[in-house]
């Protein structure tokens, strides 16, 4: 049995309701006729106008009441044709609506007309400025990630980060890319503070290692050198290393500085240029890649990123989250100061809208079409009159009205002329 909603009860009551009022005034019409008809004869002149008025507003009452039954369903079940009109050529409707939708509402120009007056950029940036609605579309999107991520199937994922992008970054060779880089850093001279971090940590290791050079100087002397002989050479010894250390230190145009950077203008030339250099770095590529720990790192990826993204999406104060509801308010800021901005979006959302409904329309218009053709054309016939037969029953009021007073004219004129 059909189950009906509260407010789908409420419009059948009225329907009802509204029903009994259009068929009382046809009741009212036929007991007016009936008596003015008995006291006609030999009555005064006026019962004539009465009865004539009374009939038509009958005839009225009867001819409406049969007009907006046979949209329907078949007056008196009789197979009268072009009656049950809803029922019988329900497709035929739905074909009609959607193409009337797809020809006046789903047009390129009246779409993108429609988002032009609306503002839809403006609205948004409005709409994203405050706080509240910004955390509201973050956590949103935070939802959004974690039930991907929850989806997907982290041997599918792993498989995807092992043979898309580490073997897509194995395959290509890295001493041509490494030996650009390399020479750009030597260009602009980034390199220096790496080598003044060297020389100042050689620097320091001489000086804190006074020892260990005049042990190692002992260690290699003649066994039959004297003690004081190796001691005085080992002090000699470091105190050169420590002024080296110091001048290559202090000097920013020390030989030794120039001849590192010698070595690494040439190394970055035969990474690129060198069959043998590049051979030599794809051997160390593979071994790294093959190591161990780095396929324990590769192994893991996923899993560390897949934990990572999780926490970073359902803990609100993350800096992920935090990041994201800045973007947005700051989006939104942009929308609403930047005219230039809103411009643009709403041009790339009037360009979008207009190429599905240019591409589309069809299938869009096909949605009703088909939806209409499923629904069961009695059932349609019914939740139609529920929602619009208490409007038809006035209707049958105004042929009831109507009528009677077209029945009056027509009986006064006839007797005017006659």
């Amino acid at each position: 049995m059909e189950q009906l909603t509260a407010a789908d009860q409420l419009k059948r009551t009225g329907l009802r309701r509204m029903k009994l009022v259009a068929t009382g005034f046809f009741l009212a019409a036929t007991a007016v006729f009936v008596v003015a008809l008995v006291f006609e004869e030999g009555g005064p002149a006026w019962i004539g106008y009465v009865r004539a008025a009374a009939e038509a507003g009958m005839v009225g009452a009867l001819a409406d009441w049969f007009a907006v039954t046979a949209l329907f369903r078949r007056p008196l079940g009789l197979p009268i044709p072009h009656t049950a009109i809803i029922p019988t050529r329900k497709d035929t409707f739905g074909d009609a609506l959607g193409s009337f939708v797809g020809t006046n509402f789903l047009s390129a120009d009246v779409v993108q007309d429609k988002l032009r007056r609306v503002g839809i950029a403006q609205r948004v940036g409005a709409w994203l400025v405050q706080p509240d609605h910004a955390e509201r579309v973050t956590s949103e999107l935070s939802n959004v990630v974690k039930g991907a991520i929850t989806v997907l199937r982290d041997d599918d994922v792993q498989a995807i980060v092992e043979q898309a992008v580490l073997r897509r970054l194995t395959d290509q060779p890295w001493g041509p890319p490494l030996g650009r880089l390399l020479g750009q850093v030597l260009t602009d001279r980034a390199h220096h503070k790496l080598v003044d971090l060297m020389c100042d940590r050689a620097y320091d290791w001489v000086r804190d290692n006074h020892d260990r050079i005049v042990g190692l100087v002992s260690e290699r002397s003649p066994v039959w050198s004297p003690k004081f002989m190796d001691s005085l050479l080992g002090d000699k010894v470091y105190n050169e290393l420590l002024n080296f250390a110091w001048a290559v230190k202090t000097d920013g145009e020390h030989p030794m500085r120039q001849a590192v950077d010698q070595f690494l203008i040439s190394f970055s030339a035969d990474l690129q240029h060198d069959p043998a250099t590049v051979e030599r770095a794809e051997a160390v590529k593979q071994q790294v890649v093959d190591h161990p720990d780095v396929q324990r790192l590769i192994g893991s990826a996923w899993g560390t990123a897949k934990g990572m993204l999780l926490t970073a999406a359902e803990d609100p104060s993350s800096e992920l989250r935090k990041r994201i509801r800045e973007g947005l308010m700051s989006f939104g800021q942009r929308l609403v100061s930047d005219e230039s901005m809103r411009a643009k979006v709403d041009g790339w959302l009037e360009g979008a809208a207009g190429h599905v409904v240019g591409n589309y329309r069809d299938e869009i218009t096909t949605l009703i079409t088909d939806t209409v053709e499923r629904w069961d054309a009695e059932e349609t016939s019914r939740k139609i009159e529920l929602q619009v037969g208490r409007d038809l029953q006035f209707i049958r009021i105004n042929g009831t009205v109507v009528g009677a007073l077209a029945g009056l004219v027509i009986y006064t004129i006839g007797q005017l002329v006659v």
